[in-house]
């Protein structure tokens, strides 16, 4: 499909809308089975399901701040990224990597402020764990940010190894 077709943009845009849905859905799904900071052990040692509330960005960065000053930067900060998505997809997106790329960071996106603006936090459920190391729980919207940055990445080393 080429950047020129009209219903490119469509397309792109029905990739934020259907991951949009599946994040709300599955943290809507989580918030009703499990109480807040409930944990199911899926794999003991390796994955659990949780439901925790972040109130700060991504993998807990400025969660134990209360500041009003950060909830509205957090805020700030994801409509701009969203206003910059939306403009980069309007304006036409070179390769399928890149708009796959970019409707997956705007459904994410979406989602997360979706329950910053309703909640003043994230729900995370995604829990897991290597022996000692853990990493931060997480949710969908977080996945899908990250495989659209990864996807956006792939089409700039794309590019650069063709020039």
């Amino acid at each position: 499909m080429s950047p020129q077709q009209p219903d490119s943009r469509g397309f792109y845009l029905s990739i934020a809308f259907v991951t949009l849905l599946l994040d709300q859905l599955t943290k809507w799904l989580v918030t009703r089975q499990l109480e807040l900071g409930e944990i199911h052990r899926v794999l003991p040692g390796v994955f659990n399901f949780t439901h925790l509330q972040n109130r700060g960005a991504a993998f807990g960065l400025f969660a134990d701040s209360d500041s009003s000053t950060v909830q509205a930067l957090l805020i700030a900060f994801s409509v701009a990224a969203l206003i910059l998505v939306l403009f980069l997809l309007w304006r036409g997106v070179a390769s399928a990597w890149a708009g796959w790329g970019l409707g997956l960071i705007l459904g994410g996106a979406l989602g997360n402020l979706i329950d910053r603006l309703r909640a003043g936090s994230v729900v995370d459920f995604l829990d897991f764990h290597l022996g000692r190391y853990h990493w931060p729980a997480f949710n969908l919207a977080d996945s899908a940010v990250v495989l659209g940055a990864v996807a956006l990445m792939i089409e700039v080393l794309r590019h650069r190894k063709e020039a």
